[in-house]
C-alpha cells in the first residue's frame, strides 16, 4: 500500500504530456488552502493527461477576501485533502465536485467551504479540481472522477477513511460528475498493472445538489442494479432546468432502487418551493431551501454513515 501512496502523493514540480510539438510541461497545481495536500489523480506521463492550450501556464485563480473562490485553466486534475479532525473523524469521506458550467470551477463556496463544514462533522473531504472546457465532461472529467474514487479507496488506511463510506457530492455541473459516476462505475480490473486500477470505482453514497448537464447527454435507461444510496436537492420552479434534471434522475434510480434486495434503495429527494440556482450550503436568508444541509445530515445518520447528534451548516 505504501507504494500506491507514493505513486500519487509524491508529485513532481512538473508533469510531462505530449502536444503537437512534442513534450509539454504541465504546471503543478498549488493548494487552494496553504498547507493542504494536493494529490494528482493521474501519475506523471499517464495517457489521460493532455497538453491543450494553456497547459504550460499556471491555473487562474479568482480570490475574494484572501480566499480562492474560482479556478480556471485546469490541466492537471487533482484532489485536495481536507482531513477530518482526529477527535471527530468517523471514517466517512467525500469527493466534492464544484460547479461552474464546465467553464469555471467555484472551488470556494462549493468546495473548501463545504469541506470545512463537513470536517466539523467528522467527514474527510477531497476537493476535486476537474478539467473544464475544451476538455469533455463526459470523457476527460469523468475519467478523473472514476479514478478519484479508486485513489481514495486504495489509500483509505493512509488517509484514515473507511473504504466503504466513500461518497461523491456534486454541485451544479459538478453534479453531472456525480450522475455520470453513478451510471458508469465498475469493480476494477484484477489484472491491471496499475494497482489503483484494480480497485472499485463504485461510490458508497451520492449527493447531487442542484445538478445540471446538457439535455440529452445522459442515458438514464441503464442504471446499475447496485446503484448506491442517493440524496438529491434543488429549488423547484425557481430553478426549473436543474429541478427537472433532479427529478428525472430520481425517477430513473427509483425504478431500479425499489427492486433492490434485501431492502429497497435509500433514495431521498428535496425539491423546495422557493429559491434559485446556486447558494451551496448558505442559509439563503432563512428560506426552507437553506436547511437542506441538515436534511442531508439526517439522511447520512439514517444510513449510519455518520453518528447521530451532528449539526447542519453554520450550527
Amino acid at each position: 500500500m505504501k507504494k500506491v501512496v507514493a505513486l500519487f502523493v509524491l508529485f513532481l514540480s512538473v508533469q510531462l504530456s505530449f502536444g503537437a510539438d512534442g513534450p509539454v510541461k504541465l504546471v503543478e497545481p498549488k493548494p487552494l488552502t496553504p498547507g493542504h495536500k494536493v494529490i494528482p489523480i493521474f501519475p506523471e506521463g499517464h495517457p489521460a493527461l493532455k497538453a491543450l492550450e494553456g497547459a504550460d501556464k499556471e491555473e487562474i485563480w479568482t480570490l475574494r477576501d484572501g480566499h480562492v473562490v474560482k479556478v480556471n485553466n485546469i490541466h492537471v486534475p487533482t484532489l485536495e485533502l481536507y482531513p477530518a479532525p482526529a477527535d471527530k473523524a468517523n471514517g466517512m469521506a467525500v469527493i466534492l465536485s464544484p460547479g461552474g458550467g464546465n467553464k469555471d470551477l467555484w472551488v470556494g463556496p462549493e468546495g473548501t467551504d463545504v469541506a470545512n463544514w463537513l470536517n466539523s462533522l467528522g467527514v474527510t473531504c477531497f476537493v476535486h479540481r476537474y478539467r473544464l472546457k475544451p476538455y469533455g465532461s463526459a470523457t476527460d472529467a469523468l475519467a478523473e472522477t472514476q479514478r478519484a474514487v479508486r485513489v481514495i479507496r486504495a489509500n483509505a488506511k493512509e488517509w484514515n477513511v473507511d473504504p466503504h463510506k466513500i461518497g461523491h457530492m456534486g454541485f451544479s455541473a459538478g453534479g453531472e460528475q456525480t450522475a455520470r459516476l453513478a451510471l458508469t462505475y465498475d469493480a476494477g480490473k484484477a489484472d491491471a498493472a496499475d494497482p489503483v486500477e484494480r480497485v472499485s470505482s463504485r461510490p458508497d453514497w451520492l449527493c447531487l445538489v442542484y445538478p445540471g448537464w446538457a439535455t440529452g447527454t445522459l442515458d438514464l435507461s441503464q442504471v446499475p442494479k447496485d446503484v448506491p444510496p442517493t440524496f438529491l436537492v434543488c429549488a423547484g420552479t425557481g430553478d426549473a432546468s436543474h429541478a427537472t434534471k433532479t427529478v428525472e434522475f430520481y425517477n430513473a434510480l427509483f425504478e431500479v432502487g425499489r427492486a433492490q434486495k434485501p431492502r429497497p434503495l435509500n433514495i431521498e429527494m428535496h425539491i423546495y418551493g422557493t429559491g434559485a440556482h446556486g447558494g451551496s450550503i448558505g442559509p439563503r436568508k432563512g428560506i426552507p431551501f437553506g436547511t437542506w444541509p441538515q436534511r442531508f445530515v439526517d439522511w447520512a445518520v439514517d444510513l449510519k454513515l455518520m453518528p447521530a447528534a451532528t449539526g447542519a451548516a453554520g450550527e
